[in-house]
């Protein structure tokens, strides 16, 4: 019983710090972040040593749905290029939603400004993977420079994201039109 209050209490943390870190950002205070998982200070630092770890937990547990969300599907029989494409086109009709606040994992990089916070690092290597998944994209699709045009991809993905989370523009059409100037650009088919 007490295993499985305390697996509770940490996903119960974990779950709140995700949600406050992505609406909030990673300033939001120790109190709040226990309030509204329900939980002691106490025990989050009998599971955690600071609210750094637990932001960077939190982190870590949503790369994997982040990636779900915008990574193509490895089964997916499109062509490079569409796979590419539908990222964007996800990315798009995920900014629309009043909820929307761009990459968590950007913002967190952003606003922490420290390369060496543990939640950067998380972040860090989230936005790694993703710039990975373009790079294999494009040297699939045959880009004459797969490593340059994913840094691009990245340019724009990050500069959309923060860009449509501060409810500054809209993407509709945005993104992939650029997008698919920068793929023919760059060769990709």
């Amino acid at each position: 019983m007490a295993t499985t209050d305390k697996a509770s209490t940490r996903d119960r943390l974990l779950d709140a710090a995700a949600d406050l870190v992505y609406h909030e950002g990673v300033s939001v205070g120790i109190e709040a972040l226990c309030r509204s998982a329900g939980v002691s200070k106490r025990s989050m630092y009998q599971l955690f040593e600071s609210k750094d770890e637990v932001i960077a937990a939190s982190l870590e547990r949503r790369i994997p749905l982040y990636e779900k969300q915008l990574a193509p599907d490895p089964e997916d029989a499109g062509t490079p290029r569409e796979r590419i494409l539908g990222i964007f086109e996800r990315m798009e009709a995920a900014s629309v939603r009043p909820e929307y606040r761009g990459c968590l994992f950007l913002a967190a990089l952003v606003e922490l400004k420290d390369p060496g916070h543990p939640a950067s690092v998380v972040a860090g290597g989230a936005k790694d993977r993703m710039k990975e998944v373009f790079r294999v994209q494009a040297e699939l699709g045959g880009a004459r420079d797969p490593e340059f045009l994913a840094r691009q991809l990245m340019l724009v993905f990050d500069g959309a994201s923060a860009r449509a989370g501060a409810g500054i523009e809209t993407l509709e059409g945005l993104t992939t039109t650029t997008v698919t100037a920068l793929l023919d650009a760059g060769g990709v088919k």
